[in-house]
């Protein structure tokens, strides 16, 4: 079995995952800094595809407000060729929308690729509600 430097990656996920959200609940508009014109958005099965695209639809949801209460996050290694690794990370937890009485429960999924010593941007991001 390969060794991996399980707690960069966990590091790593762990301070992309607050800082999104940290984003989605404050200032939404500032996300699309996190994505390119190759990444792919998979929400709620409708498929987006480019930064501006992926921007449009976080902006355009029926919701201004709301808060991320993040349950889980975990992470794992991504190969690609050439040898740059990226990092999968998969979170759950539930979203509270401002006046409602019930928070929603919801799985995302990112797959992040690095650009600079230290940077990443998605390049593929999957968002489900989970009913039930």
């Amino acid at each position: 079995m390969a060794e991996t430097n399980k707690g960069i990656e966990e590091e790593v996920a762990s301070a992309f995952v607050n800082h999104y959200y940290h984003l989605f609940d404050n200032d939404r508009s500032s996300l699309s800094s996190l994505y390119n014109p190759t990444s792919l958005l998979t929400f709620e099965g409708q498929t987006i595809y480019g930064v501006d695209n992926i921007s449009n639809k976080l902006k355009q949801l029926p919701f201004d407000q709301c808060h991320h209460l993040i349950s889980t996050v975990d992470s794992q290694p991504s190969s690609m060729a050439g040898g740059c690794g990226g990092i999968l990370v998969f979170v759950s937890g539930s979203i509270q929308l401002h006046g409602e009485d019930h928070p929603l429960r919801f799985s995302q999924t990112f797959h992040l690729i690095p650009v600079l010593q230290g940077s990443f941007f998605v390049q593929n991001e999957m968002f489900r509600l989970n009913y039930g």
